[in-house]
């Protein structure tokens, strides 16, 4: 049997899903992308399941995507990514995911990886990254959401500076432009991630879910769109055992310990 390239495992309240085709620097693969996609239909169907925290294994988080493996499987009507019961990571296609994703990346982190950070929630980089978005450079586009997300996130010019032209960048300009949250010493961006995501963990998960639903259909659909839910998103939460949890704690001063409900 072919090896598995997405290691998937339970800490807590948290998936952890670690790209893991160490020998290819993690560059993606059909079997990568598939495998990649179900671990993100596990996380957004488990109710057990609160934060995603992504990271890879061995030096690089991904050489990118791997266009001899790839580029023969892309059709007439692109390239399908997602089997049955999977999600799309990068959030261009299908069902969207409710829940939130911490990542943390290292090394070489090119194209998709980059792609894969802007449809995360909150990024760490190790201090030794080296980013690039060289589609350019290879003769297609960035079409895992760069093109949308990029210059949302960072700015028109910041984006373009590095879409258009296919340079590298280090983690201190990731960090100037506002595509990562954290810059630490190279080697403590899984420990960091995975405690970001735990800490997301912890707190009220229907809140957190309603949060991040709200803010993506403000950047979706505009700022009326969002502003018509707050009130009956409040009420509905307002009204859950989670909020009564919360209470609770605040008065006495105490940790909460929320149940989903």
């Amino acid at each position: 049997m072919t090896k598995a390239r997405v290691t998937v495992d339970r800490d807590g309240h948290v998936l952890l899903i670690g790209l893991d085709r160490v020998d290819k620097r993690n560059a993606a693969d059909l079997q990568l992308l598939e495998e990649l996609a179900l671990a993100y239909g596990l996380l957004d169907r488990d109710p057990e399941l609160r934060c995603g925290f992504v990271y890879a294994h061995g030096d690089h988080f991904t050489g990118g995507l791997d266009l001899a493996d790839v580029a023969p499987r892309i059709t007439d009507s692109g390239l399908d990514i997602v089997p049955e019961g999977g999600i799309n990571p990068w959030q261009v296609s299908g069902t969207q995911l409710t829940k939130p994703v911490v990542i943390a990346v290292q090394g070489t982190c090119l194209t998709l990886g980059i792609e894969l950070i802007l449809a995360s929630d909150i990024a760490v980089a190790a201090a030794n990254t080296s980013f690039g978005q060289v589609e350019v450079s290879r003769g297609i586009l960035p079409f895992g959401g760069a093109t949308l997300r990029f210059p949302r996130a960072v700015g028109w010019g910041n984006a373009m500076r590095w879409i258009l032209t296919g340079e590298r960048f280090d983690a201190a300009e990731a960090l100037r432009i506002g595509l990562v949250q954290e810059v630490v010493a190279a080697g403590q961006q899984y420990e960091r991630g995975l405690a970001l995501a735990h800490r997301v963990a912890e707190q009220a998960p229907l809140a957190v879910q309603a949060a991040l639903a709200n803010a993506r259909l403000a950047v979706r659909e505009g700022d009326a769109a969002a502003e018509a839910t707050l009130q009956p998103e409040l009420v509905r939460l307002a009204r859950s055992r989670d909020a009564a949890i919360g209470m609770e704690a605040f008065a006495r001063r105490t940790g909460a310990h929320f149940v989903g409900r």
